[in-house]
């Protein structure tokens, strides 16, 4: 099995090769995309062993430079642990290759642990980024032994895989009860966003406990709780023991434990693999069904159910989706309950200012999340292999992205229109005010649509093998993000700042034209590329 898992996962690296399609395409675009994407995550990597040397440095000033191994070995596991889950059902289930792997001759259990060796490889990086800048801020400090060096960089390539293991049967076990309902897909992803929602309270929930002014006395306290922590989840421990004691018995469990973990997971899993596969790709008919009048809808309006219909198929797709307007609905209705004034005050530390200078901010703090993902920056490349078929479709270029574009201002309009209502009654916003607020909304949400279009157009890519590759790793997804993002906590501070010096309602005026201008000139640029589109 062993032999049979490494032929298969060698296989699935080769034909996924960035470094191998790099080498050997002749589509100059496709080597364009290639670079930029490598160059993208090189700069993600080094803001990220920045970050942890830092993390470092400041143990190593205060005099707890012995909590380092500790913290790495949670850190990797946290990240392990939500990575994995996160993409448990585009790489374990659920895949798109799923009938050619079952139809070699390999076990059931060889094949889903080759797609978790899989899924470990393509995150190994992250791990590594984290574990190596660690030990160079760790060894500038501590001072330890040569035979230290070795020891951490080997245990690091096991510290994943138990996070990654238990995140991997977490999804099973939620994979296995969505089996078991006609609607998998939507219990798959109901539990999904109360998991994804959960990480996202967590953040305040840590913030809350550790709030101090003074820096030493927080890591101190987190030095505390990673002790304590360590106590908990036994694997951290082990690793800290096998690195600043170089414990042998330590290091032994540590490798001894990953590897059973890994031989008694896949050996539950395998037996239900087939089956739980079979129930997610399937689609049962209601035995309830009655002919009726059919309703008539435009080209566009079909093309944008359709993709109503993509989205609620796809696990991976609805939760990157939908996420950021399912937690601008969840931040409208708690600013609702609690107070606009308390949320301020719970996310600026309790910082002593009026809430009132930032009610011009409003539609822009809703749209922090409501564009956090364009389903436009996914939707073209999601037709991947299919797109042959939809380009034979007596059907013009830009009515296909016209009903793409339909289908997002559906699903942003409502709760950006909601969130910001929510938002306007909590702070006691004027009448004329929420109104102009709630037109901006609007406006951002159409900018939102074209310059997601023109992202996922520009660099589409339909030669994935996984949803997760468009969804979460694109280079229309990276493109979109990054500048909508940092350019949002911009306007944000911006608007404050001129909200101070200019009448409310003139301020909101000006961006309401500036973001119908932007997205006009997304628009059309968008039409203009899918005249290219071949």
């Amino acid at each position: 099995m062993k032999n049979n898992s490494l032929l298969l996962l060698k296989t699935l690296l080769l034909s996924t090769s960035q470094r191998n399609i790099y080498r050997y395409t002749t589509d100059s675009k496709k080597k364009k995309r290639i670079v930029g994407s490598t160059v993208a995550l090189v700069f993600l990597y080094a803001l990220l062993m920045g970050y942890c040397i830092l993390m470092c440095i400041g143990y190593g000033t205060y005099g707890i430079i012995d909590a380092a191994p500790a913290m790495c070995a949670l850190t990797i596991s946290v990240i392990a642990f939500v990575f994995t889950f996160l993409k448990t059902n585009g790489y374990l289930f659920n895949f798109r290759e799923y009938d050619m792997l079952m139809s070699l001759p390999f076990e059931t259990t060889t094949v889903a642990a080759c797609k978790f060796l899989y899924m470990y490889v393509k995150s190994l990086p992250w791990y590594l980024s984290i574990s190596v800048s660690m030990l160079i801020g760790y060894g500038c400090f501590a001072h330890p032994s040569a035979a230290v060096y070795p020891i951490w960089l080997v245990l690091s390539l096991f510290l994943p895989v138990i996070p990654m293991l238990l995140a991997a049967f977490l999804g099973f076990l939620i994979a296995r009860i969505s089996a078991c309902f006609r609607k998998t897909n939507i219990i798959q992803t109901a539990l999904t966003f109360l998991f994804v929602i959960f990480c996202f309270s967590l953040r305040f929930i840590l913030e809350s406990m550790f709030r101090n002014d003074e820096v030493q006395a927080t890591l101190e306290m987190t030095s505390a709780a990673t002790e304590s922590a360590m106590q908990v989840y036994r694997p951290a421990l082990w690793f800290s023991n096998a690195v600043t004691k170089t414990s042998v018995l330590d290091t032994l469990l540590l490798i001894g434990v990953s590897a059973l973990l890994f031989a008694l997971v896949f050996a539950v899993v395998g037996k239900s693999y087939r089956n739980i596969n079979s129930a997610l790709k399937s689609h049962a008919a209601a035995g309830k069904y009655k002919l009726a009048g059919q309703r008539a809808r435009s080209t566009v309006q079909a093309i944008a159910f359709k993709e109503f219909k993509r989205l609620t198929a796809s696990t991976v797709y609805m939760v990157n989706g939908a996420m950021g307007e399912i937690l601008a609905a969840l931040f409208g209705l708690l600013a609702l309950i609690f107070g606009f004034d308390k949320i301020i005050a719970a996310v600026t530390n309790g910082a002593p200012f009026d809430p009132a200078i930032l009610q011009p901010a409003i539609p822009f703090i809703v749209y922090f999340f409501i564009g956090m993902m364009a389903t436009t920056v996914c939707s073209p490349s999601l037709e991947g292999k299919n797109y042959w078929i939809v380009r034979s479709l007596p059907i013009e270029p830009k009515t296909l992205y016209q009903g793409k574009m339909l289908f997002n201002l559906y699903l942003t309009v409502p709760f950006s229109l909601f969130s910001t209502l929510c938002l306007c009654l909590s702070a006691h916003v004027p009448v004329v005010d929420s109104a102009l607020y709630l037109i901006l909304g609007v406006s951002l949400c159409a900018f939102s649509t074209a310059w997601g279009c023109v992202c996922g157009v520009r660099h589409m890519r339909l030669d994935w093998e996984n949803e997760v590759e468009v969804v979460k790793q694109g280079a229309a997804v990276a493109i979109y993000l990054f500048p909508n993002m940092f350019a949002v906590m911009g306007l944000v501070v911006g608007v404050v700042l001129l909200g101070m010096r200019m009448d409310h309602r003139l301020l909101a005026l000006l961006f309401i034209l500036l973001a119908l201008a932007l997205a006009a000139l997304c628009y059309l640029r968008a039409m203009a590329l899918a005249k290219r589109v071949r």
